[in-house]
């Protein structure tokens, strides 16, 4: 029973469920990440890298023949209880050429100082004619630290993916003003103001998050939008199949 309540809470995490709405105090930047990579999931197929993969949170998303997850060893957070497949060394990724029919990266390129080098690696790891999906922060406070670098603006991420040759399909934003404005109050409340301890955490969220966040929705959902301050880009690239298809 409480193996299976902890697998609920950990799926809440990541998962816009209802019981989310009660434990996670994130539920906002959350929903708008899964909804964002669900909404793209169909880009990826055959085998896919998931670079920076974690505990593999969206993999049930993808319906691949085969997924690779890879990280690297030393970040700021624990690797005990993830998934991950192959570690590399922060500068080569440790497979062929022309490995992978598809890419996944989520909240990773924040992470990752020497980016330029990381994406001409992504490029020449992915097939020709092979899309790589990326999710990235704008507006979110520094975290894992002292391995937190940078935050992309939507222009900004465009630019360096294009930079490196990938030509961009979709994009999106994954939370407007008012969401984003709320859900920041909840995290300075979860993580500030709350107690260290996680069990009286847990307890406190539903009493004094919830309303946050459902306050957060429900503004959302009335007041005008505007895109301009959000949580996340979600970005699907292609790699040109030929040096003529861009």
């Amino acid at each position: 029973m409480v193996a299976k309540l902890k697998q609920l809470y950990n799926k809440s995490l990541f998962q816009p469920t209802f019981l989310g709405l009660f434990f996670n105090p994130f539920f906002i930047i959350r929903r708008g990440l899964y909804k964002g990579v669900s909404q793209f999931s169909s880009h990826m197929h055959g085998k896919l890298l998931d670079f920076g993969c974690g505990s593999k949170p969206y993999k049930a998303l993808f319906g691949v023949s085969e997924y690779v997850g890879t990280d690297i060893e030393v970040s700021g957070h624990d690797h005990r209880n993830e998934a991950i497949d192959v570690y590399y060394d922060g500068n080569t990724l440790p497979f062929a050429d022309e490995s992978f029919d598809s890419v996944f990266s989520s909240e990773v390129f924040e992470h990752v100082f020497n980016l330029s080098q990381i994406l001409d690696e992504l490029h020449r790891v992915l097939k020709p004619g092979g899309s790589m999906l990326v999710t990235v922060p704008f507006v979110w406070d520094e975290h894992e630290i002292p391995y937190d670098f940078a935050r992309y603006t939507s222009f900004g991420l465009k630019h360096v993916l294009q930079e490196k040759g990938f030509v961009v399909l979709q994009e999106k934003k994954t939370t407007n003003y008012v969401g984003t404005l709320c859900q920041m109050w909840a995290a300075y409340v979860y993580q500030h103001i709350f107690p260290k301890q996680k069990g009286i955490r847990i307890a406190l969220t539903p009493l004094f998050i919830t309303p946050i966040t459902l306050c957060g929705l429900f503004l959302s959902a009335i007041l005008p939008k505007n895109m301009n301050f959000f949580h996340n880009n979600v970005m699907v690239v292609r790699k040109p199949a030929h040096r003529s298809d861009s």
